[in-house]
């Protein structure tokens, strides 16, 4: 016998996530009852997973589950806020006790690593789909934007861009590597990694931030733009894992990494007579990222190698581009 949906929240939702304090009311109810602390703002975010557009068909559940999760609890490390209760709405074309076993063992262990607890949400029949909102904390007037940054200010990024859609490859059968390679980008594409912990340190020395979800150029091309600003990135700046070079060459390796999505990282800009401070209190080589380029005054933008404008027009995943 197929399993109601109250049965199926209390057996697969009602324990997914971290035990908290300021829930006084959570899973089970028309709505959660949640205490914010003092003198903090409140930070949401939400976002949707779909099969056949966010991952391929026949993706590992643990994997799903912890992605939804991941995509949201990244915008909220672009954000410098930590998070606390999430909601999910989740759309399945059947009850499968197995697939849900995987989804939320992959979704609770990230939400029990970050001490995120599922309040509620909402369990429905089609095509599968899987909603999260994020809702956080951050100190009054201390978040992080994307419109804070002026010409001159130096533009880094966090970790390797273009691992993810090297995995994406993978799955899709596009691309073949080592086993070694086409594990680790697999991973880095199945089980992204929020920056949540450099997010929050951030706070104090960044001037503006976004997180790289739609591919790095387009994605620093927004935050230029929110900032007023134009955008120059160095190709032979931006970094790029030994993996995925070992799978399509470095030339091909820093194209994916301007122009691959859901990598998760961390793309944020620092004062030039701020920079010193920051990576003296926050060493490069310790939360790993680099400067990869300035923002300008001119309008619009460009990449750069060797001094001179080179042909680059990719400005990043749009689901209702052309």
């Amino acid at each position: 016998m197929s399993l109601s949906e109250f049965a199926l929240i209390e057996r697969y939702f009602r324990k997914v996530g971290a035990m908290r304090t300021d829930v006084e009311l959570g899973v089970g109810d028309d709505a959660a009852l949640l205490q914010s602390p003092p003198g903090a703002q409140l930070v949401a975010a939400i976002d949707t997973l779909n099969e056949g557009v966010h991952f391929p068909p026949g993706s590992p559940p643990a994997s799903i589950g912890h992605r939804v999760l991941a995509v949201n609890l990244s915008d909220l490390a672009a954000m410098g806020a930590r998070p606390s209760w999430a909601l999910l709405a989740l759309t399945l074309p059947k009850v499968d006790e197995r697939w849900l076993e995987e989804f939320t063992g992959g979704l609770s262990a990230l939400a029990r690593s970050h001490d995120v607890a599922l309040v509620g949400g909402d369990t429905t029949s089609g095509p599968l789909s899987v909603t999260i909102q994020i809702l956080g904390h951050v100190a009054k007037s201390t978040a992080l934007l994307r419109s804070g940054g002026r010409p001159g200010d130096k533009v880094f990024v966090s970790g390797t861009p273009g691992d993810a859609a090297g995995g994406l490859a993978i799955e899709q059968s596009k691309l073949q590597a080592s086993s070694e390679a086409e594990r680790y980008l697999r991973k880095r594409f199945l089980y992204p990694s929020p920056r949540l912990a450099l997010g929050d340190c951030l706070r104090g020395y960044a001037t503006a931030c976004i997180d790289v979800s739609d591919g790095l150029m387009g994605d620093a091309g927004k935050l230029a733009h929110a900032s007023g600003c134009g955008l120059e990135l160095v190709f032979d700046d931006v970094p790029v894992s030994e993996e995925l070079v070992s799978a399509v060459g470095v030339e091909r390796a820093r194209e994916l990494a301007l122009t691959g999505g859901d990598d998760y990282e961390l793309c944020f800009t620092v004062r030039p007579s701020e920079v010193g401070r920051l990576q003296h209190n926050l060493p490069p080589g310790r939360w790993g990222y680099c400067c990869i380029g300035t923002l300008r005054e001119a309008p619009g933008s460009i990449v750069t190698r060797g001094g001179s404008v080179i042909e680059f027009s990719h400005s990043g995943y749009d689901h209702f581009g052309a």
